[in-house]
């Protein structure tokens, strides 16, 4: 029944999600997961993936892939006792985290079923919590009352009240279950079982609390089971238990891992927790479905035991990328972008920024910096070293006249596991000198502004600019040949082109790492200030963005560029030049859905973007950019 359903798992690289999503891969469902986690090597390329803090995912994405089921797995939590810094945690990946998915989700025309991976934390602890050690446990029924013994329970329960108040709107078109898990153990898991397994292939003691409490053990496999058996039934809806109604007590546990460790040693901590004694009622699960879980302890633990050995190194890394953005000057919106991308992908990436001005603006702005020496002394093991004692595995330039260096070193960064967001340097070489991209436009048969080094064009009004540098830097425009011949003589490298009376566009791509380029948004400069737009709409034109796609795909690209055209009275296009980095205004084009920070971070981590479409935004939008203050 659910071959060819659409199901978003949020959460579905987790313990219980990395069985889910396989199986339900293999019974032909198509599948997109969201998760902070990078995606598992073993997955099929059948999962779409999306890696990345999903209070961040946006209802066009969802509405893209279209999901039939929506299954939330995602949450955080703490065993036992919660600790302080628990309560932001809780909050934004509890609390927040299931509000703002049900959000973007409720109004999906094609969402029909939602399941939430509650718990039985919301019940009154004082039904199966006791000073003294029981004897068997309380089994716990779904009509039991229900007070959430800490953040953890009170995050479940607030989020079924609020599917319950949806249902009251939504009832005839999504069914809702919550699904009351109880004590999950798993393969790779944070659980106490693994966290045992891990210490004792350590060859480190164990310590135990209450071996005398009794827990209803389910499996990661046995919950992944019950899922797809309460899904497939469409009419299934409400609340109902998840567990194996057989608990165990702690010291069982331990008896078995003796089995596999004869030498382990135990330690026995005081404690003054109460003695837990649960278990589930699962009779409407069975009732329901017709299936119960199968697997014991004595099955499971042998099998965590292997998976942990092939595992045990892989298991809680620590944070080891950073994001480095060059030459940051005052470009706090650009700077406040990078920061959104990092903070996307809920991982701990610090932002690092780099200056060759210790008393920079953007300084307070980012999480570190650097004062960079400047470009006479710069070289690969420097800039090479300040990386790799910081961790720092994607650097993002700003400056065009820093591109050069970039684009010369960035092999040798690759090499090091450095990803740099820079074009090739031919590349780089050509957008910088204005003839040699008039030359190489041209003999591809692009409509480029004719370029030349004199004043010998049969036109009536010039523009004069210096040939290296950016684009913005025009010293002449709308003049007669004896003003650009005049004014020339000042100039450096002068160059000459014909001034064309039009509209004048940016447009701002991003080219992956294969070269293809993933999305285009095309700018209206309404204001322009020092050659940057102070204003600036989105427009459509599908004729422009198919000759920019064929231009940006010529080999050399990568990253964010930002091309300059004008469009004359005739319609014609004629392209000024691009700039191979990320421009002043581009910051609309992200939030039009151009997440080339994101992307490019990503990609740095060895991620395949290709799971992450690129969603334009529909309506047109206007950006204006303007001073602000900041006190801190």
């Amino acid at each position: 029944m659910l071959k060819n359903k659409k199901i978003f798992i949020s959460g579905g690289a987790g313990v219980i999600g990395n069985e889910l999503s396989v199986k339900l891969c293999n019974m032909g469902a198509k599948v997109l997961v969201g998760d902070l986690k990078n995606k598992p090597k073993h997955w099929s390329n059948k999962i779409n993936y999306r890696q990345g803090d999903l209070n961040f995912i946006t209802k066009q994405e969802l509405e893209y892939f279209a999901p039939d089921i929506f299954i939330h797995l995602a949450a955080t939590f703490e065993r036992s006792t919660e600790t302080y810094e628990f309560w932001h945690e809780n909050f934004w990946h509890n609390v927040r985290l299931s509000h703002h998915l049900m959000d973007v989700m409720k109004d999906l025309p094609s969402l029909k079923q939602v399941f939430f991976a509650s718990s039985y934390l919301i019940y009154e602890p004082e039904l199966y919590s006791f000073n003294t050690p029981q004897e068997k446990p309380y089994s716990l029924t779904e009509s039991d009352p229900i007070y959430p013994r800490n953040l953890t329970g009170m995050a479940k329960l607030a989020h079924e009240i609020e599917l319950r108040f949806l249902e009251g709107f939504k009832s005839d078109k999504i069914s809702f279950i919550n699904a009351r898990i109880y004590r999950g153990y798993g393969k790779g898991s944070r659980c106490i079982i693994s966290r045992w397994i891990r210490m004792l292939l350590n060859n480190e003691p164990i310590k135990v609390f209450r071996k005398e409490g009794i827990f209803d053990y389910i499996y990661s496999e046995e919950t992944a089971n019950g899922i797809i058996k309460l899904i497939e039934n469409p009419n299934i809806s409400g609340t109902i238990n998840l567990g194996t109604g057989n608990a165990r007590r702690v010291s069982e546990v331990i008896d078995i891992l003796k089995i596999y460790f004869p030498s382990m040693k135990v330690f026995e901590e005081d404690s003054d927790i109460p003695y837990e004694a649960s278990q589930a009622n699962i009779t409407k699960l069975k009732s329901l479905t017709g299936w119960t879980p199968k697997k014991q302890l004595e099955d499971t633990i042998p099998e965590i035991i292997e998976y942990e050995k092939l595992h045990l190194k892989d298991f809680e890394k620590e944070n080891d990328f950073n994001v480095l953005v060059t030459s940051i000057s005052k470009k706090i919106p650009l700077l406040k972008a990078v920061r959104n991308a990092c903070k996307k992908t809920g991982t701990s990436v610090k932002l690092y920024g780099a200056d060759v001005n210790p008393e920079c603006i953007g300084r307070y702005f980012v999480d570190e910096f650097w004062e960079m020496p400047n470009s006479s002394i710069i070289s690969f093991e420097i800039v090479a070293d300040y990386c790799l004692k910081n961790k720092i595995k994607a650097i993002i330039p700003t400056r065009d006249g820093e591109l050069q260096f970039w684009a010369k070193e960035k092999s040798r960064f690759s090499s090091v596991g450095i990803n740099v967001m820079v074009s090739n340097l031919e590349t780089v070489n050509y957008c910088i000198d204005k003839l040699e991209f008039y030359k190489k436009l041209d003999s591809l048969r692009f409509p480029a502004i004719q370029t030349s080094e004199n004043s010998n064009l049969n036109i009536e009004s010039f523009v004069l600019k210096e040939r290296y540098g950016a684009g913005s830097i025009k010293i002449g425009i709308n003049i007669s040949k004896q003003e650009a011949e005049k004014q020339a003589k000042s100039l450096l490298n002068p160059i000459f082109q014909p001034f064309i009376d039009g509209e004048e566009l940016s447009i701002d791509a991003y080219i992956d790492k294969i070269g293809a380029v993933k999305g285009i948004i095309i700018r209206k400069r309404d204001l322009i200030i020092n050659g940057e737009s102070q204003i600036t709409t989105t427009i459509e034109n599908a004729e422009l963005e198919k000759l920019c796609k064929n231009i940006l795909e010529i080999k050399g690209f990568y990253g964010h560029v930002v091309m300059q055209v004008i469009i004359d009275k005739l319609g014609r296009f004629n392209i000024i030049e691009i700039n191979s980095r990320f421009g002043g205004a581009s910051t609309l084009s992200i939030a039009c859905g151009l997440d080339s920070f994101y992307w490019f971070i990503l990609e740095s981590m060895e991620n395949e973007i290709k799971h992450y479409p690129f969603i334009k935004n529909s309506k047109s939008i206007k950006q204006i950019r303007f001073p602000e203050d900041i006190i801190i």
